[in-house]
């Protein structure tokens, strides 16, 4: 049992430590760059699934609370949080759990993938980058209006929209298409490390002697 809570442990650092690495690919386009953590995220916690799909992105997000260069670009702190892309980092744990549930806890099954795996992941990877939008847009209005940011001539749900969400639709449904098959993949073999050694054992057991070949034996 301690086995398991301590590779489990490893690998949440493991993947958080990955989304921090993915911060230096960034390209800058506006107050809100593109950015590849966002994908990184959702992957996470649909590869982790159920209860602990938030845990890798939980720890990335603390570390750069406390100063750690984790964020975007290599930034950090509180202040970032207060800054035009602050909703975004909030949205990425909100999609990392909602996508680890509707994915669901990873199974040594998964292997050989069925259609409705595939269409489950699929979703699951759909929702998780439309939810990072939800908080990500409602503080960025929040940020530009308060701080006198929109366009003349724009209203504040259109500068928004163009600032925040309708330039990274085509890059969101690519980075999409490109995880699917590497989490269906990725998702058993993490299951294989993190079951129960009674579910990921049970085939590997000796099979019990039968009365009937014990007998014939101690005959001999």
């Amino acid at each position: 049992m301690k086995n398991k809570i301590l590779l489990r442990s490893a690998f949440v650092a493991l993947f958080a430590a990955i989304i921090s690495l993915t911060s230096f690919f960034r390209i800058p386009l506006g107050p809100v760059p593109i950015v590849f953590q966002n994908i990184m995220c959702v992957f996470s916690g649909i590869v982790f699934g159920g209860l602990y799909a938030g845990a890798p992105t939980a720890l990335f997000l603390a570390a750069g609370l406390i100063g750690l260069p984790v964020y975007s670009g290599g930034s950090g702190g509180i202040g970032i949080w207060a800054g035009p892309t602050g909703g975004f980092l909030l949205g990425y744990l909100l999609a990392a759990v909602i996508a680890g549930l509707i994915a669901g806890k990873p199974d040594i099954s998964e292997k050989k993938p069925s259609k409705v795996t595939i269409i489950r992941i699929s979703i699951a990877f759909l929702c998780g980058a439309a939810l990072i939008y939800v908080p990500g847009l409602l503080w960025f209005a929040h940020w530009a209006l308060t701080n006198s940011k929109v366009q003349e001539g724009k209203s504040l749900i259109s500068y928004t929209l163009s600032a925040c969400m309708l330039p990274f639709i085509p890059g969101d449904l690519i980075k999409i298409a490109i995880f699917i098959p590497i989490s269906l993949k990725m998702r058993p073999l993490l299951a294989q490390y993190l079951q129960s050694d009674k579910k990921n054992g049970l085939e590997n057991k000796p099979e019990a002697p039968s009365p009937a070949s014990s007998d014939s034996d101690n005959n001999l």
